[in-house]
């Protein structure tokens, strides 16, 4: 068997392991892992659409925790005070992750490399303050509790397992989408505005404009994530803006490998399994996140998919030469 089929049976093999865990198991699964597995599909959605930035469009951001909130933020309120329903919910919640996403974009979008990072940092902290702040719309730090779990054709999903598959068919919709749009003619588009703004500039496309459209389309799809993570937690506070989960996401692109769209997914269930289950044994947690952040970029600077493909790729030349 050459390494092409050999490396091509072993993805094989780990996504069809992928598809049974992800559709047969969590009946079947303690609440403990199940809400690990939640968590981690909704994190991917946030992940994938911070790639389409990081990955694809070579722009990395630090306040991509903004249209998570929003989306979050917009649960929140308008199902709380104005029982708000399930698809009008996740309308919304598109909605102000696109629109806080075009307005930032507007001020974020005049500056590149390091410049771009500090822009969104500083934008990112903008509607953190907000949340803490603006106590009458968000309740300030006391945060907005008794968020009750939607209804899906006249029935609500109280059921831990019930929601873990309408999040998981979220996470599909996103997945599917967003890789429409890599796909596409406009993703190929970005991919050349991350290799060489000037040579895309020289054949005549409009950089601004294709990386404005990109910074919409994240920003839309982080506030459809966030849209189920208020579902899920039931509770929306101003911790879900900080600085740190704009971090943490970026890492879960970082780990699983940028330009990828699977790559950030798996990074997110990595991040949440070692999030919840070495902070049960050590307070220190957040060192040991440093340090698999430091070891992936000294030893898989292109994360997990990135060497299993070179690995791959390395087996193809060397069975090429024998």
């Amino acid at each position: 068997m050459t390494p092409a089929r050999r490396g091509a049976g072993v993805r094989a093999a780990g996504l069809a392991a992928a598809v049974l865990v992800l559709l047969v198991a969590p009946p079947f699964m303690s609440s403990f892992v199940l809400s690990l597995l939640t968590q981690s599909v909704i994190l991917a959605v946030l992940a994938m659409s911070l790639d389409l930035l990081v990955g694809y469009t070579g722009l990395a951001s630090l306040g991509h925790a903004a249209y998570f909130g929003v989306g979050a933020y917009c649960v929140g309120i308008v199902a709380t005070k104005y029982g708000t329903g399930f698809g009008t919910t996740i309308l919304v919640g598109l909605a102000l992750g696109a629109a806080v996403a075009a307005v930032f974009g507007l001020i974020a979008l005049r500056a590149t490399g390091v410049y771009f990072l500090m822009i969104t940092l500083a934008l990112g902290m903008v509607v953190w303050g907000l949340a803490h702040r603006w106590v009458s719309l968000t309740q300030g730090d006391n945060g907005i509790s008794g968020v009750a779990r939607p209804e899906l054709l006249g029935r609500a999903l109280t059921d831990s397992v019930q929601f873990y598959y309408v999040a998981l068919a979220a996470f599909a919709l996103a997945f599917w989408f967003l890789r429409r749009v890599v796909r596409s003619p406009f993703g190929q588009t970005l991919v050349g505005i991350r290799e060489s703004e000037s040579r895309m500039r020289t054949l005549g496309y409009h950089v601004w404009l294709h990386k404005y459209i990109g910074f919409v389309i994240a920003g839309a799809v982080g506030g459809f994530a966030g849209v189920f993570w208020a579902y899920y937690n039931g509770f929306v506070s101003p911790a879900d803006l900080e600085l740190a989960t704009s971090v943490e996401v970026l890492l879960m692109v970082a780990l699983g490998g940028r330009g990828t769209l699977f790559g950030p997914a798996l990074g997110a269930a990595i991040i949440v399994l070692l999030k919840n289950l070495v902070s049960v044994y050590t307070h220190r947690w957040l060192l040991i996140l440093g340090g698999v952040y430091i070891g992936t970029i000294v030893y898989a600077p292109e994360g997990i998919v990135g060497a299993v493909r070179q690995w791959t790729t390395k087996g193809d030349r060397a069975w090429a030469r024998s």
